[in-house]
């Protein structure tokens, strides 16, 4: 860049001088014009008979090089150093915008390791993480990045996930934590257990799904390259027909040769084939930086035309952990109603023991707890300090032979009884993300006509999780092969022009992720399965982002179509004023150059999020 700089400085300085020089001896004047056009054109004029002997006639540089050459031919000399000048100026500003709209890429591409501690017998040895096998001990230092996924088996710490997630929050992470890799450990020292193999690992998986996404190219962006393809020969025809048809009839061969070289030099499609693919860069480079994944700018021209918004219920709208919501004792008080049923369930794994065990907030004494007995699909019994005390669902009771009530509210319930007698229940709900409510609102701002619920939870827990949020429709007690019935329905429903989107995280989700038009993956520890098949991945698991997402698509595309409209808009009026003479090879450098310079600055608002 600095070289590129310098070789223009110096052209314009010879380029100003041959202007100021007053002489009748027209070499000289020729020899200062070409030096400050050989100083920034050589480049130009080597790239294109290295492309020509390629085969690859009709770009930028033969343009340039035919239309400076031809000004030379015809006496134009400040025009053809001048086409040549500011091509180099704005070749070297494209160039700097491009490697702005790069480096937001290339952050990411940061929190790659280089390097994991690997516990042995001997000490610790530097291995490459490909190197480290699921099971492996690594030993993270205060300041190493996260080399593999794990859990966490000794130490304490906090890290630094904003290079995954976005967020600038450090998370503490204590023994039995699990842990991603590409963060960065805070002060601690951390031992952890490998669970997943590098090529496997959450990094491994950020790192290949931005390098596939420059691969899926929109619609949009695709027909910028066949359009570029069929309109750059089409105009150098144009261009030989303007300097060939009219002076067989007219005469003045030199002027209208002149206009020919002017509609060359405007003709040159640059300033659509680099700023619609750099927009889609910019915003694909702008979401990452948020924690929202992008593969391919192909998702982010549907992404902004969602018109149907569809969620899976657990782990989507829910964060997958329960709590106890309500508790309805009959015969006992709460406490001791909580209290016998989490003695009951303190040897239990299951996500509903362990949130009643929260509740309750102490450890069970174990030492009144015997005969615990676990019955498949029922619940679990024990002696608790003497007395028979069963912790289940209604079928249990019945087993047991106690006269229940059965609870009417939402949520999984969980009935309790001591010696066959009702001594209550306690219902435990999913908790709703912190963002839900405001998700569906967020969604209707930018544009979402419809949302959707699709869950294989009972009917009054979905309504319920439904009227919080703000869900339009709800579908609830689903299989799997149900949710891609409904979603072959739905996307049937929509408009035309309009899209259905789905966000899901678990591996159940996968099969209507990759049938919708647009799958979104609440991904930061998701299943592998749902983030294969999702086209976003929300690294934060936060679906507000979703909505964040959207507003970026739409920004993104709104440059584009202004580009586009742009850029052929001045080229085809300068075209025109050209072959007609009424402007000259300065406006044609600026129809060029400019236009090009204009459309890339502007793209690079995509590149801004906020």
């Amino acid at each position: 860049m600095k070289k590129q700089l310098m070789e223009i400085i110096v052209s314009a300085v010879i380029f100003i001088i041959a202007l100021l020089v007053k002489t009748d001896i027209w070499f000289i004047k020729l020899a200062l014009f070409l030096a400050a056009w050989l100083v920034v054109g050589w480049k130009v004029l080597w790239k294109a008979i290295r492309n020509i002997a390629r085969g690859q006639v009709f770009d930028e540089d033969f343009l340039m090089t035919i239309a400076s050459v031809g000004a030379f031919i015809i006496g134009e000399y400040p025009e053809a150093v001048a086409v040549m000048l500011f091509f180099a100026v704005g070749e070297m500003l494209e160039k700097a915008a491009v490697r702005k709209s790069r480096e937001s890429i290339a952050e990411l591409m940061d929190i790659r390791p280089d390097y994991a501690n690997l516990k042995t017998e001997d000490g610790l040895i530097k291995v490459d993480p490909d190197e480290v096998n699921v099971g492996d001990i690594i030993v993270i230092k205060p300041g190493e990045r996260v080399p593999l996924d794990g859990v966490v088996i000794e130490g304490i710490s906090s890290l630094d996930t904003s290079s995954i997630t976005g967020e600038s929050m450090p998370r503490d992470v204590r023994e039995n934590d699990e842990i991603i890799s590409g963060c960065v450990n805070g002060s601690g020292v951390l031992a952890v257990r490998v669970t997943r193999e590098f090529d496997e690992s959450t990094v491994s998986r950020i790192l290949e799904l931005v390098e596939d996404a420059a691969a899926k190219k929109a619609r949009t962006e695709s027909f910028i390259t066949r359009f570029a393809a069929v309109y750059t020969p089409a105009v150098c025809i144009a261009a030989v027909l303007v300097a060939v048809i009219p002076p067989l009839f007219v005469g003045n061969w030199a002027t209208w040769i002149y206009r020919a070289l002017s509609f060359l030099v405007v003709s040159c499609p640059c300033a659509l084939v680099i700023s619609v693919p750099l927009s889609f860069f910019g915003g694909i480079g702008g979401a990452s930086r948020l924690g929202i994944l992008v593969k391919g700018s192909s998702a982010i021209e549907q992404l902004s035309k969602a018109e149907v918004a569809v969620f899976d219920k657990t782990g989507t709208l829910t964060k997958g952990v329960f709590a106890v919501t309500s508790i309805v004792p009959a015969g006992v008080d709460e406490d001791e109603l909580i209290k016998l049923a989490a003695h009951v369930e303190s040897f239990s794994s299951h996500p509903v023991a362990r949130c009643i065990r929260e509740k309750y907030g102490k450890t069970p004494d174990e030492s009144i707890i015997s005969n615990v007995q676990e019955i498949a699909g029922q619940g679990v019994t024990a002696e608790v300090s003497g007395e028979a005390v069963a912790v289940g669902n209604a079928r249990l009771m019945e087993s047991v032979g106690a006269q229940f009530t059965p609870y009417d509210g939402a949520g999984t319930v969980v009935y309790v009884a001591v010696d066959g007698a009702y001594a209550g229940c306690i219902a435990v709900e999913d908790v709703l993300r912190d963002d839900a409510k405001e998700t569906m609102a967020e969604l209707k701002a930018v544009g979402v006509k419809r949302t959707v619920m699709l869950t294989g939870d009972n009917r009054k827990s979905a309504e319920k999780t439904a009227e919080k949020v703000g869900i339009d429709t709800v579908y609830s007690e689903l299989l799997p092969q149900d949710k891609v019935e409904l979603a072959e329905k739905l996307i049937s429903e929509k408009s035309e022009k309009g899209v259905m989107l789905y966000a899901g995280d678990g591996i159940n989700d996968a099969p209507v992720l990759a049938r919708a038009d647009v799958g979104i993956a609440m991904g930061g520890l998701g299943s592998d399965a749902a983030v294969e098949a999702a086209d976003v991945v929300i690294m934060t698991d936060e679906p507000s982002k979703i909505a964040r997402a959207i507003k970026i698509s739409k920004k993104t595309m709104d440059i584009v179509r202004q580009n586009i409209i742009f850029s052929i808009g001045v080229k085809l009026l300068v075209l025109v004023l050209t072959a007609f003479g009424v402007v000259g090879m300065w406006a044609a450098v600026f129809a060029d150059v400019g236009v090009s310079m204009i459309a890339v600055l502007n793209a690079l608002r995509a590149m801004k999020t906020e």
